[in-house]
């Protein structure tokens, strides 16, 4: 029994190891890759791109795209890691902490992450010469996301212990709705969760893309993603439909280990009229804000 115990230990140190030595390496890798596909050492030409999200949002389509990018555009490459605002285990991290990591990304590097608007934040990201986007989703579809990948996908997420005491799907989803702030487990409810996304929204300097417009109406979207690149006055070398025949080919859902449907509108299937309206007593009409309804008669 010891023996086998030490020996997942070892295989654990190992992996952790092999993880280690993987994010040192890659940047060079990449790199490398990179001087050989343009044929070039300096990679300043091209504006500084951040991809940002909240989570269960899209963020793992955009950064299918941002890849893409290093395919019709000279970067380098795309960060392997998220700036992220709240740590794995949970908690916030300092404001000076992920500033930091902004601005430490360096000249020819695609950053990405889960970013909030602070004044800080934005006021870096918003530079002039710079591309951002921030990718959003249906909240009723964003939940939904959230229930399962917490409880089925990620064992280590703050919820996932307590979505697995609850009986069932439906319990799940009105916690998720409502929040909970009790036995040292928090989390805000859904109106809350969504005050970041319209301070985003608000924001000048960013382009806010639905993340149903990727999967909907794809071409417009792509092409309104590189018209924003463009804006900064640079020129991309690849011909248009070329670039937008790469990105979509970049674009493979099932790629990302957070995969779990890939469609848009499964909460229609999933909420019962309690859901609903446990929805609108808690939100509003938050949909309607976000432009998903014409009216809260849903």
């Amino acid at each position: 029994m010891l023996r086998g115990a030490w020996s997942v230990v070892r295989k654990g140190i190992s992996m952790g190891l092999l993880q280690d030595i993987r994010r040192v390496i890659r940047p060079y890798g990449k790199s490398a890759q990179a001087i050989l596909r343009w044929r070039r050492f300096s990679f300043e030409d091209a504006p500084p791109v951040f991809g940002n999200s909240k989570p269960k949002s899209g963020s793992h389509l955009l950064l299918q795209i941002l890849n893409g990018f290093t395919r019709i555009m000279p970067y380098r490459y795309v960060e392997a890691d998220p700036v992220r605002t709240i740590r794995a285990g949970g908690g916030r991290r300092k404001a000076e902490d992920i500033l930091s990591d902004l601005e430490r990304i360096p000249r020819g590097v695609i950053g990405w992450g889960y970013v909030d608007a602070t004044p800080e934040n934005a006021s870096f990201l918003t530079r002039a010469g710079r591309v951002n986007y921030f990718i959003y989703r249906d909240p009723r579809d964003m939940l939904v996301s959230q229930v399962f990948f917490a409880t089925d996908m990620h064992e280590e997420h703050g919820m996932h212990a307590y979505y697995n005491s609850l009986p069932d799907f439906g319990a799940r989803l009105k916690v998720a709705i409502t929040g909970i702030d009790k036995d040292g487990l928090k989390m805000v409810s859904v109106k809350q969760r969504y005050e970041g996304v319209f301070a985003w929204l608000n924001t000048p300097g960013v382009m806010c893309i639905r993340f149903e417009d990727l999967i909907n109406n794809r071409d417009a979207t792509l092409n309104s993603m590189l018209d924003e690149v463009e804006k900064t006055g640079y020129k991309i070398p690849t011909p248009r439909e070329r670039a937008l025949s790469v990105l979509a080919e970049a674009i493979q859902p099932r790629k990302s280990h957070t995969f779990r449907s890939g469609k848009t509108g499964g909460w229609r299937e999933l909420y019962t009229e309690e859901h609903k309206k446990l929805f609108k007593d808690v939100a509003g009409d938050l949909v309607v804000r976000l432009g998903y309804e014409k009216s809260n008669d849903w």
